[in-house]
């Protein structure tokens, strides 16, 4: 007598012909790109009566990649200003290699444009204050940022693109 039936899965695991259960695992970290200026160093450091002026920028990309995998790149950028006169300039381009599973469609697009930027941001942020700390400033503590604001208003301006443009 032989067993011609496949082993039964591990315990907990779904069968094999279920559809898979939405999951998202990261897969790698990585700094893609980054930059410290401080062009007017030394005089930069030197203590004054006025806080600098910061600017803060955020920008999310997202692609496919091969095997169902996907890149998600956060760049943030800082400039802080003097009197008009630069004091430093941070710019930073933190990405991860994410499996994600069981999404489609819309909300692909929303796991890749607002949870994935969540779990990079804590270490880019990390990499923002040292930087600072390490060139000579008080390190640059960037408050949380909320990526499904962001989502939603770039969602808004591009439906008001399309129907203004109709």
């Amino acid at each position: 007598m032989t067993d011609t039936s496949s082993p039964a899965p591990p315990f907990g695991a779904p069968p094999s012909d279920a559809p898979a259960a939405p999951g998202i695992r990261i897969l790698a970290q990585y700094i893609r790109d980054l930059s410290f200026e401080n062009p007017r160093a030394p005089e930069s450091l030197r203590a004054t009566t006025s806080q600098p002026q910061i600017e803060l920028g955020v920008e999310l990309n997202a692609g496919a990649r091969d095997g169902g995998l996907f890149e998600v790149e956060l760049k943030l950028s800082a400039s802080a200003k003097r009197e008009a006169e630069p004091v430093f300039q941070i710019e930073l381009v933190y990405a991860g290699l994410f499996q994600i599973v069981g999404v489609e469609g819309d909300e692909l697009e929303q796991v890749l444009l607002i949870e994935a930027p969540r779990y990079l941001f804590p270490f880019a942020r990390r990499l923002i204050a040292d930087l600072s700390a390490d060139g000579g400033f008080p390190p640059l503590m960037l408050e949380p940022i909320d990526f499904a604001a962001i989502y939603m208003a770039r969602r808004a301006q591009s439906e008001g693109a399309i129907v203004g443009n109709a």
